[in-house]
């Protein structure tokens, strides 16, 4: 009797464990997720836009200097402009013959041995002149006397100091000489670079386009942040949560709302978003293996897709293929996951798309404050990294669940915990990912 009713329960155990030897073997891993991923993925078209809106933006041809920077000799400081064969004995008293001051010409006037011109810092230098000896080291620095100002000599200057040709004078294409590559198709539009542009005149550039991102959530539990919530539902978070991600990373987000779990209404929106001509899609929920959603039946029917499970954690359910030839990444549902999975996945897409090199998260190696268990996928552990005595120290910032946001909103960085390490100890050195550097260093 006993032996009749075990047999069924050991006959279930079977079966559960064949399936999930069978799924831990399907499981890829997440550097062949992203490779499979990139490997589709296009740097988009170049578009050319005002100066101010490329910033943070990839350039997509080179910027060649058509004029000298700067444009002509001009003084680095505040003094006079002088023969330095005057300056060789010093104190030496020059007579002053004229002033310039910045934005001034001085095609008229010629300094000659013996004489000064008064300059300011950028005004052009003067013919004769090969250098500037600043005010502090003329008489002019000591005219301020204990009864106020005393009355500056406008006639002649004393000069303390030995100067040599080419002191305190900026020369002509000193900083960028005409004919020169100054920024090359690749670089990044920091505020330096976009001040360069400007000083070369160029009011608008070519970068490439940003990346149009659509974002569907899928779900009957779902409602809207403004909506009230009602039994069995929840906010929609993953929509918003995915927005402002993409924006972060330089895509324009074109939120498409919830999809219910119809067949029909799912249909109707992933129309919407491709008639919003993206470049990319995402969907967040019903892409795990074995569930009852819909969102992957619909999805391989309507484009060519591929459903993983990948070794991560959180998130390890996915999908990515194309829907009429727009690459579409399916996230996990839960929003702790689906923005693990974004950081992995989505962003290094979108860099590549806007043109970027280099897509690697940055990291710190940090001290681990406290003990981590591993399920012996690769975890990225939402975490607090602070710097403490010159180096990096890292704990976790919470519970660990993949649908608790609040790790998150504490969380600075991902602490990785590798494949196949089941422990980390306190005092081991861990790799943490970055996720904002606003943080006390």
């Amino acid at each position: 009797m006993f032996k009749e009713c075990c047999a069924p329960i050991d006959t279930l155990h079977l079966a559960i464990y064949n399936f999930k030897r069978s799924w831990m073997s399907n499981l890829i891993s997440v550097d062949d997720a992203l490779a499979r991923i990139l490997a589709h993925i296009e740097p988009l078209e170049a578009e050319r836009v005002p100066l101010l809106d490329a910033l943070d933006r990839v350039l997509t041809e080179d910027v060649i200097a058509d004029s000298n920077i700067p444009p002509f000799d001009n003084s680095a400081m505040d003094g006079y402009a002088v023969v330095a064969a005057d300056t060789q004995s010093p104190p030496v008293t020059l007579r002053v013959i004229g002033e310039i001051a910045a934005g001034a010409t001085c095609s008229d006037i010629c300094v000659t041995s013996g004489s000064a011109i008064r300059i300011m810092t950028g005004a052009p230098m003067p013919a004769g002149a090969d250098a500037v000896v600043r005010f502090e080291q003329t008489s002019e620095s000591d005219h301020v006397g204990a009864h106020g100002r005393a009355p500056l000599r406008r006639d002649s200057v004393d000069v303390f100091t030995t100067i040599c040709a080419g002191d305190n004078v900026r020369r002509a294409g000193e900083d960028v000489s005409c004919g020169a590559v100054v920024l090359h198709a690749g670089a990044l539009m920091r505020p330096q670079e976009i001040g360069m542009c400007a000083a070369l005149g160029h009011s608008r550039v070519n970068v490439h386009r940003k990346p149009r991102v659509a974002i569907l959530a899928t779900g009957d539990e779902l409602v809207g942040v403004d909506e009230p919530i009602g039994a069995g539902k929840i906010r929609n978070v993953n929509e918003w949560t995915i927005a402002a991600l993409v924006l972060r990373y330089g895509g324009l987000p074109l939120c498409l709302g919830i999809a219910r779990d119809t067949i029909e209404h799912l249909k109707t929106k992933v129309e919407e978003g491709l008639a919003l001509r993206p470049d990319l899609m995402l969907t967040s929920a019903g892409v795990s293996v074995g569930d009852f959603d819909i969102v992957k039946d619909v999805l391989a029917s309507e484009g060519r897709m591929e459903f993983w499970s990948v070794a991560i954690k959180p998130g390890k359910p996915m999908a990515f293929g194309h829907i009429n030839a727009v690459p579409l990444i399916g996230l996990p549902g839960n929003p702790v996951a689906a923005m693990v999975s974004f950081e992995q996945f989505v962003r290094p897409a979108l860099l590549k798309m806007a043109g970027h090199r280099n897509w690697r998260k940055p990291t710190v190696t940090a001290i681990a404050d406290e003990a981590i268990e591993n399920s012996g996928r690769r975890n990225y552990v939402r975490a607090v990294v602070r710097r403490c005595a010159g180096e990096y120290r890292v704990r976790t910032s919470g519970e660990q669940g993949s649908g608790v946001l609040t790790s998150m909103v504490r969380a600075n960085g991902l602490l990785i915990v590798p494949e196949g390490i089941s422990h980390i100890h306190v005092g081991d050195h861990v790799e943490v990912q970055i996720l904002d550097w606003m943080f006390e260093m």
